[in-house]
């Protein structure tokens, strides 16, 4: 069952201001109506699932991916190259650090809240967090969606990041960005358009022996 699915994880915060009314809900309306407790009881375990934050390890050397879901952009921005990956609503909305560095800043930034897979989304709510790395520059955007309206980022000015270090979570539906510092080329990519990845685990790119 899907509540029995999810006791092994840790969760993200912000479960408990979802998650708790609605069991509270479920158990005093499944008293007097059963099977509306046993929906509700059903969109708890959901919620669950959805804030559920498992353990992640990196699958090698290189730039981890940031987000678990689909890659949905892949563009060169001058000397840098942007990943842009779409976070499903069935999706681990954990973000994690995508290589070691530190944050030099982190900036919220209000918008709008367009799907988070429309090109538009580029001015949607964010967080962008700006990292120093021995590669030089690097910029990580939490990005929120149509149904996210919350987004918490775990790490501020100043801190140390280790790749693959939980370092926010999204509430519902979202984007994440990661732009790769200078020197990292398209022959370095190991992702496609459309490839599914998992956060802190999947490598998006590694120097080639020849950069």
């Amino acid at each position: 069952m899907l509540i029995f699915s999810v006791l092994s994880n840790r969760f993200a915060p912000g479960v408990r201001r979802y998650a708790i009314p609605v069991f509270i809900f479920a158990g005093v309306i499944g008293v007097i109506i059963p099977p509306v407790g046993a929906v509700a009881l059903l969109i708890g375990g959901a919620i669950l699932w959805f804030f559920r934050d498992p353990s992640r390890q990196p699958s090698g050397p290189g730039i981890v991916a940031p987000a678990e879901g689909r890659i949905t952009v892949i563009r060169e921005e001058g000397e840098q190259i942007r990943i842009g990956i779409f976070l499903n609503v069935t999706d681990v909305h954990v973000a994690r650090a995508p290589i070691d560095g530190e944050v030099t800043q982190c900036t919220h930034r209000e918008g709008a809240h367009r799907p988070a897979f429309m090109k538009d989304s580029t001015r949607n709510e964010r967080v962008d967090i700006a990292v120093t790395t021995s590669d030089g520059p690097a910029e990580i955007s939490l990005i929120a969606g149509a149904v996210a309206r919350r987004i918490h980022p775990y790490i501020d000015n100043g801190m140390s990041i280790d790749r693959a270090q939980r370092i926010g979570h999204i509430d519902f539906g979202s984007r994440v960005d990661v732009v790769l510092p200078p020197g990292y080329t398209a022959d370095d990519l190991l992702i496609t358009d459309g490839q599914k990845v998992r956060a802190g685990e999947s490598i998006v790119a590694r120097k080639t022996i020849n950069n």
